[in-house]
């Protein structure tokens, strides 16, 4: 009992000081630039919307938000890129075209399409494309039918003869903050990625919606902009909300067709051919699953796609050894969370023994590891609830909102929360096994986020649309317009 306990509060220690070492890294941060307009030349700039059975609600609120970010009309192309035989996703797509004349699509075709030439004939000419080149899926060109198959044919085929553009992509349930474009061409200037952080619209719709909100918090809008780290630290990307250039994806062969998700590689492999990663605070809004089961379908995937590609794809892109062990911490606060809540609790029980029994389960050594990881884990979980309540601001503005969402989100039912992802942390790492998860098992999305653009919501929810993606009142007064083709 006693090595198990040891055993258990080093590993608790350790996840402990991976937090704080993130942390203490220098952050990369680009201002927002909330004017449009402005001096100086911007980038033409090609923004994929990959689809996939989507509610046509859901896309509209995803435009309505796009509308208010302005960008001149002749340097911006907004493409929709659903999979030829969705009939449904393409027709919806179709009549918002009416709503929405910036909007194009571009149906992707099946990969025995000639089309598809375009992509092959690069892998062949480019051994950054390692997938192509080597392993059991060398030269293979039937791609599993999903976002990233959707983004490398639009890559190639739409994308690929402006290799001066930029080119970033959404989810189909995002909505663009107003400044989304112009922070990206003014960003781009200093760094070779962009990376807008994101929070959750639909926070307070369910429980589960409540929890999975303060993943993104802790992770994407706290932890996530110290992997900038001034370029010394290995760096994944968030799937979303995200600008490279054209000509640096072509260089190293684009995204990779055979995992589960295409976030940790592509921005580990962008790293190690030596493109910096720039972070903007000014966040996308998103939505979470509103129930525990789906919050599962997706976060297996998350984890599998993790578990993929820390192993040998950090090898075949060419990382050193040192960095892949750095590149392998961005993994363990993740991984340690089912482990976290079982430390603390042990920790508390055996202190708590050992000044209130005759004979102590614990005592030296020991007793100085238990304190020191429970003061370690109060000042983690203080600055996760310090940060909830800032980052929850611009989609809940009234205070009393924020506070009753940081009582449901309490530390005590954040343990029992964490514990819950031992579930889709265990599916993950059998799909990473079984080498499944290839297929895109899409993520139900409900429209929850309308009311922040469109009514329908509380007075607070319209205010929040203030706050959360900001308003033009006039962008042809600003010499801009929204996008178009």
């Amino acid at each position: 009992m006693l090595t198990i306990f040891a055993v258990v509060q080093v590993l608790f220690l350790f996840s402990l000081l991976v937090t704080l070492w993130f942390l203490a890294q220098k952050v990369n941060l680009i201002p927002p630039r909330r004017k449009a307009g402005g001096t100086g030349s911007k980038p033409p700039i090609i923004m994929f919307y990959p689809v996939l059975n989507e509610l046509e609600e859901t896309m509209r609120t995803t435009f309505t938000g796009m509308s208010r970010a302005p960008y001149p009309r002749n340097l911006l192309r907004v493409v929709a890129i659903p999979n030829h035989d969705d009939v449904a996703t393409v027709a919806s797509l179709r009549r918002l075209q009416k709503e929405f004349p910036f909007l194009e699509i571009q149906a992707v075709p099946p990969t025995s399409d000639h089309s598809w030439r375009a992509v092959f004939s690069s892998w062949d000419n480019n051994p950054k494309a390692y997938w192509w080149h080597a392993g059991k899926r060398t030269g293979e060109t039937a791609l599993p039918p999903k976002k990233t198959r959707q983004l490398i044919w639009a890559m190639y085929n739409v994308a690929g003869n402006h290799p001066d553009a930029l080119l970033s992509y959404i989810d189909a349930d995002s909505i663009v903050p107003v400044d989304y474009f112009e922070t990206a061409a003014q960003g781009i200037k200093d760094y070779d990625v962009i990376q807008f952080t994101n929070i959750t619209g639909n926070l307070t719709s369910s429980w589960a919606s409540a929890f999975f909100a303060m993943d993104h918090i802790a992770w994407d809008s706290t932890l996530y902009k110290h992997m900038t780290a001034d370029g010394h630290h290995p760096y994944y990307v968030l799937g979303k909300g995200l600008f490279f250039r054209v000509a640096d994806l072509l260089e190293v062969g684009g995204f990779h067709p055979w995992l589960t998700i295409e976030d940790p590689e592509i921005g580990m492999r962008m790293w190690t051919n030596g493109y910096r990663l720039g972070v903007v605070e000014s966040p996308l809004v998103e939505e979470v699953p509103a129930t525990f089961r789906q919050g599962i379908t997706q976060r297996k995937r998350w984890m599998a796609g993790f578990f993929q590609s820390l192993g040998g794809p950090l090898v075949q892109m060419g990382m050193p050894l040192s960095k892949r062990i750095r590149a392998r911490l961005n993994f363990v606060p993740c991984l340690s969370l089912a482990l976290n809540p079982i430390g603390l609790v042990i920790g508390v029980w055996a202190i708590v023994g050992a000044f209130t029994s005759a004979n102590p389960f614990i005592d030296g050594p020991l007793m100085v590891l238990s304190l020191t990881n429970i003061v370690l884990a109060v000042l983690v979980i203080s600055y996760g609830q310090f940060r909830a309540w800032k980052m929850t601001g611009p989609v809940l503005p009234e205070k009393r909102d924020r506070l009753r969402y940081l009582l449901r989100v309490n530390p005590l039912f954040l343990m029992v929360f964490w514990l819950w992802w031992s579930i889709p942390l265990a599916i993950g790492f059998s799909m990473f096994l079984r080498d499944t998860g290839l297929v895109w098992e899409r993520t139900e999305k409900t429209d929850a986020n309308r009311g922040l653009l469109r009514g329908g919501g509380s007075s607070s929810q319209e205010s929040a649309a203030l706050n959360a993606v900001g308003s033009v009142p006039s962008m042809s007064s600003a010499g801009v317009r929204g996008p178009a083709k």
